[in-house]
């Protein structure tokens, strides 16, 4: 039971999720990019710690935890599923979580073993989603939650509308995209 059924619906990027955040675009450097002229990335979470942490609160399959570090981050960092699901796999080898297939997927929680390991190591595993969120530049947390938002939106359009209302989502997207870059292009 620990560790199984990653291949039985257990990984992936979530019911409709599209497995990219804002945080993707934002560690973009480069042209283009948000990162910037330099082409600075974004500072990354430790992900062991956040899974320890928020499946000592309660049990939760990947997709929830890489949506609660999302949140909990304000959009400053959404890990992706090939760092969360080894993570598990790792942290279920040395004992500290379990995984119970449930739903068509795994939900994991904390054995005997991971809740002593995260009450004695509480300091040290910190606050990742916070650490991941320092040295964003000013009014980045606001794009992003905006970007989180219009991807919320986009699935709502891809997944219930008609195809007319596909297409004229796809036109406002394009639009927008057309727009950022201008924007981007503009002399300051």
């Amino acid at each position: 039971m620990v560790g199984e059924g990653f291949e039985e619906g257990g990984g992936g990027f979530g019911p409709g999720g599209f497995g990219r955040g804002p945080q993707f675009f934002m560690r973009r450097g480069g042209p283009g990019g948000m990162g910037g002229p330099r082409g600075r990335r974004m500072r990354r979470g430790n992900v062991r710690a956040a899974i320890l942490l928020l499946v000592e609160e309660e049990p939760r399959n990947g997709y929830q935890v890489m949506q609660e570090i999302e949140q909990r981050s304000e959009g400053a960092w959404r890990p992706s599923p090939g760092s969360v699901y080894p993570a598990f796999q790792l942290l279920a080898d040395e004992g500290l979580v379990r995984g119970e297939a449930r739903d068509g997927g795994n939900v994991f929680e904390l054995t005997d073993a991971g809740r002593a390991y995260v009450e004695e190591n509480r300091e040290q595993l910190g606050n990742p989603w916070q650490l991941a969120g320092e040295g964003m530049p000013e009014g980045a947390r606001e794009v992003a939650h905006l970007m989180m938002q219009v991807a919320m939106a986009g699935k709502q359009v891809v997944h219930h509308g008609t195809d007319a209302q596909r297409g004229d989502a796809a036109k406002v997207l394009a639009e927008a995209r057309r727009s950022l870059y201008r924007i981007l292009a503009e002399d300051e």
